[in-house]
């Protein structure tokens, strides 16, 4: 088994005013040679975003991209033609493919915007652009992770991407052991501490911590107190 730690507190980081950056791999004005990917998984933005404020049209490509928000919502609107608000539960999916532009804004005009931005280097490139959109609000059963996207294009109950990914996430309480098999052959697994503290293969992450893990086919996670978890597995070669 592999690991490799990600601290919170060595997150690159921008605040710009209107947003609150911390950069989990290398992005914008954040570069870390050591700090680029874990396997297909680019970039992990975990963003603040001001009231009323927000980005502009800019153009993708050949990027599966997924917007989590954590609190409040964020307006989107792209060149495929989707317009609509993304709220706090839901989980927006996007492969850019050959080419998209899309912009996002904070719609509200007193509460900030707490949101994650996932970036995975796609399987296949150049395909037409995607969108997808789906609540989780209320599939977050306590002490159970949730799948959130599977490579399963039939499934109904998650949302797919252009690569063989799987995100998951669950709310627990403290003291007890989940375990994580992988769910496809020689992927890796991002684990990824929203709230709380847990113990993984005798490192303690707390909030915003995080923790590679490769070359092993399954692992327990221990809750030291109540926690939410993002788990993101990939391909480690892509």
């Amino acid at each position: 088994m592999k690991q490799v730690l990600y601290p919170a507190k060595e997150r690159g980081f921008n605040d710009i005013g209107w947003l609150k950056a911390n950069f989990s791999f290398s992005f914008g004005p954040y570069y870390n040679p050591e700090r680029t990917n874990f396997g297909a998984l680019r970039v992990l933005n975990d963003d603040i975003i001001a009231a009323g404020r927000g980005f502009g049209a800019h153009p993708h490509d050949n990027m599966e991209i997924t917007t989590i928000v954590l609190k409040g919502a964020l307006e989107h609107k792209d060149s495929m033609g989707n317009a609509g608000v993304i709220n706090a539960g839901d989980v927006q999916i996007m492969s850019a493919g050959s080419g998209v532009t899309h912009s996002e804004f904070n719609p509200s005009s007193t509460e900030a915007t707490q949101s994650l931005q996932i970036w995975i280097f796609p399987k296949e490139r150049n395909i037409q652009p995607r969108y997808d959109q789906k609540s989780f609000a209320d599939a977050l059963v306590p002490n159970q992770l949730i799948m959130l996207i599977s490579p399963d294009k039939a499934a109904n109950d998650t949302l797919w991407l252009n690569q063989d990914t799987t995100f998951s996430m669950g709310v627990f309480d403290t003291g007890l052991q989940v375990n994580y098999a992988v769910k496809t052959e020689g992927n890796g697994v991002y684990v990824f501490v929203l709230e709380g503290s847990v113990t993984v293969n005798e490192n303690t992450l707390n909030k915003r911590d995080a923790l590679g893990i490769s070359d092993t086919e399954e692992f327990t996670i221990i809750t030291n107190s109540e926690a939410q978890l993002l788990i993101i597995e990939v391909p480690m070669n892509y």
